[in-house]
């Protein structure tokens, strides 16, 4: 999967957080209501314009992230 058909960054969008093109909705937002049990059901569901492939470039996303070191190291 190509993250960048559907992940962009826009300094003057959410001050360049990476969003969903063509929204507001950024990568951090979908995480954090994913790791508090939202299915991606229910994030299409309450973000129409999100789509099963969108909610997949996230993770396409921070996978190329962590494999080029684009990532806050922190101690165990």
């Amino acid at each position: 999967m190509k993250w960048q058909e559907f992940i962009v960054s826009d300094p003057s969008i959410l001050l360049g957080k990476p969003i969903i093109k063509g929204t507001r909705i950024s990568v951090e937002l979908i995480l954090d209501l994913l790791e508090n049990g939202w299915t991606p059901q229910q994030l299409i569901e309450a973000y129409p314009s999100l789509t099963p492939d969108s909610i997949s470039a996230v993770f396409s996303y921070l996978k190329e992230c962590i494999s080029h070191e684009f990532y806050f190291p922190f101690s165990a």
